[in-house]
């Protein structure tokens, strides 16, 4: 691990002062490359500090706002706003997350080990990072990732992990996250402080595709910090499930999820939602399986028509090719449990 600068920021304001105060860059620089970064459980930063993956300069403990409105959980009838300070055990056993949104409370309870959970703020959670092998080991050269313009070194290596969906012919990596599908199926907005004041913008526009520019992950800028999580009531999200397969059913990463949300009237899909993990680039939306199934009875050739829906743009490689069809009976299994279920 490389020195580096520490402080503790007592709120965001003072957070944010101190990130801007580290070594001048360009204001183009990418979040993930900026001379200094937040702290709040370190599960992903330690980890890529210590593989010198990450290098930052300075780094800022925000554990305090977890006396703020950023380490609160608040469920009323106009939502559920989560803190970004929140640890993801707290709301993973939140009685009215459980409820109410289970979608949410699942996908944190099958994200991680009970340590790390107790560790791990939700705000952290949606900005880890790729576990991919070639990224996290600095011997491997060509990772367009860590190092713009070497290559992807997973393009024609092992690749069983990476992701089949929002590829690109620069980047193949896997979003390894699972609240995060909750969030973009559940239409959740983010509280973003910064620079310039607060702004909020929809869940679905925080990552970006890896296209051209796959080191630039997120729409962040320097020095901002995401502070809370909202997500608006809606009459499906009683009805809702994450369904995640893996190698193993202790802690492990995602081969293939779905988080599915479902609004039934005498079983035909008045509307629903669908997020895909384990297989996509950055947390996905499966939009056209959704158009798919909107207006119909669950039965066999619907739910098969969206599974085909889902996965009709995968661009599979030599060793991820199952993930395609793994992930077409995740969707249609869970999506057959969130029919099931009595809400």
């Amino acid at each position: 691990m490389r020195p580096f600068a520490f402080s503790r920021a007592d709120g965001a304001p003072s957070a944010i002062q101190a990130q801007l105060a580290a070594k001048e860059t360009s204001p183009n620089t990418p979040s993930v490359f900026a001379p200094g970064q937040y702290l709040a459980g370190g599960t992903t930063l330690i980890d890529l500090m210590k593989l010198d993956v990450m290098r930052p300069e300075a780094v800022t403990d925000i554990n305090a706002l977890e006396n703020s409105p950023s380490g609160k959980i608040d469920v009323s009838a106009g939502g559920l706003r989560l803190g970004a300070l929140v640890r993801m055990a707290a709301a993973a056993d939140h009685d009215d997350i459980k409820k109410n949104y289970p979608m949410i409370a699942q996908s944190l309870q099958l994200a991680a080990s009970a340590q790390i959970r107790n560790m791990a703020s939700l705000g952290g959670n949606v900005l880890q990072r790729t576990r991919c092998t070639y990224f996290r080991d600095t011997s491997y050269a060509n990772c367009n990732k860590r190092k713009p313009g070497s290559g992807c070194a997973a393009m024609d290596g092992i690749n069983r992990q990476h992701a089949v969906l929002g590829v690109s012919d620069k980047c193949i990596a896997s979003y390894p996250g699972d609240f995060a599908q909750a969030l973009i199926a559940l239409d959740a907005e983010l509280e973003i402080a910064g620079p310039n004041g607060t702004r909020r913008i929809p869940f679905a526009q925080l990552h970006k595709a890896p296209g051209d520019t796959p080191h630039i992950e997120t729409t962040l800028n320097r020095g901002e910090l995401i502070t809370a999580f909202n997500i608006p009531p809606t009459p499906f999200a009683k009805r809702s499930l994450y369904l995640k397969v893996r190698d193993r059913a202790s802690y492990e990463f995602a081969l293939a999820s779905a988080a599915v949300a479902l609004d039934l009237d005498n079983g035909t899909v008045r509307d629903v939602r669908i997020a895909l993990g384990g297989v996509a680039a950055q947390p996905w939306r499966a939009r056209e399986a959704e158009d798919a199934l909107r207006g119909k009875k669950l039965d066999d050739q619907a739910l098969n028509g969206a599974a085909l829906a889902a996965f009709m743009h995968a661009r599979p490689r030599e060793h991820n090719k199952f993930k395609v069809e793994l992930g077409k009976r995740t969707l249609v299994r869970a999506l057959r449990q969130a029919a099931a279920m009595e809400v």
